[in-house]
């Protein structure tokens, strides 16, 4: 147990955390591990200067965690991340009535660095998606699933770990929506288009069936063994994808999310529509994609205009 390394009381908290990130918080495993990792620094840190239990914990310790965070090369969006995981565990520490006092309420995190998030261009995306559409003709299994998950990552906005636990039954084909679950256990449904929709059901005539076995359950989309497709498939896929285009620096199944999100407003889409499309939380979050639009307006006037 790599909390054996840390004083008991401060070990035990970091359990008892765990518990309530996977309870209460309901978070993805990805962002608990995120967040433990973070802690885990955190109290090793707060340990090291002579700490042995919550109540020992103050905000000088907090900064200069961060502040070796930051001297060890740590990015700014690096370093915030860490400063809100300290900040939700002493809250939660004193919802608890573990400590009377939270040390970390006045830890300011750093301004997170304004960099956009790589975007695939409508031509880029043509590209890559008529090459899958052509490569399932022959109904190689792969192939035909291949095609129906990269329709339906750029179709949908949706996550790659959302696409992965998606169930037959989250489809509704008639109304061509899609019954997702996101981050939290929050539910919504998200409409996906007729490309989409013929990838799909080819997948479910001639790809799914083939692959069919004991172990694969409900699930909508299978590994070459039958189980549910690993989320590390989907990005080896994408990846090799990318890189075959060659004129992309966008990468991962989330550049196919930033994709789909960018040409929905460079549509005309509401910003709204599109932030419950993409299932977050916070419009701030969404709002990062006028800002990509924006930008691509701007080098369109830069490029064409004769006096810009």
């Amino acid at each position: 147990m790599e909390n054996e390394t840390l004083p008991a009381e401060l070990g035990k908290a970091l359990d008892a955390f765990a518990r309530y990130l996977s309870g209460e918080r309901a978070v993805s495993a990805h962002t608990k591990r995120a967040y433990l990792g973070d802690l885990r620094s955190f109290l090793a840190h707060a340990a090291s200067e002579g700490a042995a239990g919550l109540k020992d914990l103050e905000l000088g310790s907090f900064r200069r965690w961060l502040g070796s965070q930051s001297a060890g090369g740590a990015s700014r969006s690096t370093v915030a991340r860490r400063s809100a995981t300290a900040r939700t565990f002493t809250a939660w520490a004193v919802r608890e009535e573990l400590i009377d006092a939270d040390p970390a309420l006045r830890l300011k995190a750093p301004k997170r660095e304004g960099s956009l998030p790589g975007v695939l261009q409508s031509s880029q995306l043509t590209r890559i998606l008529e090459g899958l559409e052509m490569a399932a003709v022959e109904g190689e299994p792969l192939a035909v699933r291949n095609r129906a998950m990269v329709e339906l990552l750029y179709a949908t906005g949706t996550r790659v770990g959302e696409l992965t636990a998606l169930d037959i039954d989250d489809l509704d084909p008639d109304r061509r929506t899609l019954r997702v679950i996101g981050k939290g256990n929050k539910e919504r449904t998200v409409p996906y288009g007729v490309p989409a929709a013929l990838a799909i059901d080819d997948w479910l005539r001639r790809g799914r069936p083939a692959l069919v076995k004991d172990n694969s359950g409900a699930a909508l989309f299978l590994g070459a063994r039958g189980g549910r497709v690993d989320q590390r498939q989907v990005r080896a896929l994408v990846d090799a994808l990318f890189e075959a285009l060659g004129d992309t620096s966008a990468s991962g199944p989330h550049a196919l999310r930033h994709s789909a999100a960018t040409h929905l407003l460079d549509g005309g889409a509401d910003l709204r529509a599109v932030q419950e499309i993409l299932g977050h939380s916070s419009l701030a979050t969404t709002q990062i994609y006028t800002h990509v639009s924006v930008d691509r307006l701007r080098k369109s006037y830069q490029q064409a205009h004769p006096r810009a």
